[in-house]
């Protein structure tokens, strides 16, 4: 059974990692202020799913696996890096849109697709888990330790990306969020361009 000192480092450094300003949290509080609290929950849920999913890669040893595959990790920043100039682009594009007229709140599936999505075309991910994990975790660790890690740090990042999307859809900062919407939405763009080029340009200089 994992030690509780060791059980909270992990959950603690994981934490950091989720809670880091990034691509994933700063989309999420955007949506969260200009589409509402219900749709930044789904939005978050899809982050979190996503998130989980890379989590779950780490654990069973094939995130090592990944690290060490050129070919594989490289074609996968490549498409997570065309994934984030392609969310830069819709941002970009909403920012010149003018205010509605209305304050519309559209919650469904494709908030949560967006979200799944987002933190899917990120392999980064798999590095930040296996450097989350192995604070707490070590090589002669059980499955068990390893599974009850992996599901703390999932839930720590659903609880997360949720109070990412309560916070930010207080009214406050909506009215905010309205209030600087193309200023929010160009500095969102240009973090996502930022992010996608990055993740491009660390690709093609393996």
């Amino acid at each position: 059974m994992m030690d509780p000192i060791a059980l909270f480092s992990t959950a603690f450094a994981f934490f950091v990692v989720a809670a880091s300003p990034g691509p994933a949290t700063i989309s999420n509080a955007t949506v969260a202020m200009g589409q509402g609290r219900r749709t930044g929950l789904v939005y978050g849920l899809g982050l979190s799913l996503g998130l989980t999913f890379w989590g779950l890669i780490a654990a069973s040893g094939v995130g090592a696996l990944l690290q060490g595959s050129l070919r594989a990790l490289t074609i996968l920043k490549i498409l997570g890096g065309l994934y984030l100039l392609w969310l830069a682009l819709q941002s970009a594009r909403s920012a010149l849109r003018p205010a509605p007229n209305t304050h519309v709140v559209s919650a469904g599936r494709n908030w949560f697709l967006r979200g799944l999505l987002l933190n899917l075309s990120n392999p980064k991910a798999v590095v930040a888990w296996m450097a989350a994990l192995s604070v707490g975790l070590d090589p002669g660790s059980d499955a068990g330790s390893v599974a009850i890690a992996t599901a703390m740090c999932a839930a720590i990042g659903f609880a997360t990306y949720a109070l990412y999307a309560v916070v930010f859809s207080i009214g406050g900062m909506m009215n905010g969020y309205l209030r600087f919407r193309r200023a929010t939405e160009g500095a969102v763009a240009a973090l996502f361009a930022a992010a996608g080029f990055s993740l491009i340009r660390s690709a093609c200089a393996r």
